[in-house]
Formats: C-alpha cells, structure tokens, sequence
C-alpha cells in the first residue's frame, strides 16, 4: 500500500493529463481516498497473500487485467459521447435496478478508482516484480479490449437503419475482437516469470520510424 500511494502521489505531478486529473480527485478528496485505499487494499489482499513471488505475479497480472475491464465502460462514454438517451441504456445494460443519475456517479467513482489502481499496478510490476507481463504486452491487451468493447457497445446501441449499416462490420468482427482478448489474456497470464532488461524493452518501443508487431510481443 505505501508503493501504491506514492504512485499516486506522483501521478498528481505526472505530464499525463488523464493520469493527473483521476488521482488528483483521490488525492483532494478525503473521502475519496478513504474509497480508493480500501478498494485498492482489497485488490492487494490476493496478490500478497501467496508467499511465492511467482504466485504474486500471476496474481498482479490478473488483477491489472480485471482493471482494464472494469473502467472500459466510462471510457466508452467519455470517448464516443452517446447522446443521453443512449447513455441511459447503455447504463441500464451495466447497472440494472438503478436509477440513471446514480449509476452514472457510480460509473464515475468506479473510473476513478480503477484508474488508480490500475497505474499502481503497472508500478508495482516495474519497480517490485520486474515483470514484463504489464509493460508493452499489458497496453497492447488494453488496446484489444477497448476494440472489442467498443463494438459491444456500438451494436448494442445501433438504432436507425443507418446505424446499423455503420456496424455491420464490427458485428462480422466481434467474436474475432473476442478471440483475440481471450488469448491475449492468456498469453500474458502464461508468460515466463523471468526477469527484464527495462532499457532493451524501452528501445523496442515503437516509434515513428518502427511498426508494432502485436503478435511477437505476446508470445514471448
């Protein structure tokens, strides 16, 4: 937990815009904070009970998987921008028995804490676990589910004929977009619990001049 604050503490300092404003509406917000650490503590419980470093690992990565899951719907919100009667559904959808304005403040809270906690976790497996798991592999996990989540939501919301049309694509292409989140999770879960050389992970990055190749990075 002290790792964990201090991420957060320097996350509020932090050149990334969307990094900076969700810890610093945990960090001004006493209650907030009292929310966050006692979610956080008990994402933490599963990964510090095992006594094996390998099972805590393992445990690290699902937890960070299960994070990326878990703030994907406000990020759909905040990136398309439905209109709000579309909101209202899609809310329904996710947050059965209740009511509109409660569900989007919950979704709100639950954005916040996750988000949280999920740059802990991507710290944690840096500075404590050398773990190369939740570096590259993991952002290229979260760019898949946020493919694949987007198309759930775009053809839940389809209304008008030309909607429809619009999504046809992705309705040929979600049980593929699912496939492969299915066995990005996997790989990432299965990968070698060996240490890494962060500089040669760091000169790998893509850059303007390079080509991601999605495929070798989770089949390490």
């Amino acid at each position: 937990m002290r790792e964990s604050e201090s991420r957060i503490e320097m996350a509020a300092d932090s050149s990334s815009p969307a990094d900076r404003l969700v810890t610093l509406r945990v960090l001004q917000h006493p209650a907030e904070f009292t929310r966050w650490e006692a979610h956080h503590d008990q994402l933490m419980r599963p990964v510090s009970a095992p006594r094996r470093l390998s099972q805590q690992i393992v445990a690290l990565r699902a937890t960070a998987i299960a994070l990326v899951h878990r703030k994907a719907l406000f990020e759909y919100l905040r990136a398309r921008r439905p209109a709000e009667a579309k909101r209202r559904r899609l809310l329904a959808l996710f947050h059965r028995c209740r009511n509109y304005g409660h569900a989007l403040l919950a979704e709100h809270g639950n954005y916040v804490r996750c988000s949280s906690s999920y740059l802990c976790t991507q710290h944690l497996a840096e500075h404590l676990m050398r773990d190369p798991a939740l570096d590259a592999p993991l952002r290229l996990y979260e760019e898949w589910y946020r493919d694949y989540f987007q198309a759930y939501c775009d053809l839940e919301l389809a209304e008008t004929e030309e909607e429809k049309a619009a999504c046809l694509a992705q309705e040929c292409l979600q049980t593929l977009l699912k496939h492969r989140v299915t066995k990005g999770r996997r790989a990432i879960l299965a990968m070698p619990l060996r240490p890494v050389d962060w500089d040669e992970v760091r000169i790998r990055e893509a850059s303007g001049d390079t080509m991601k190749l999605p495929a070798l990075v989770l089949k390490h």
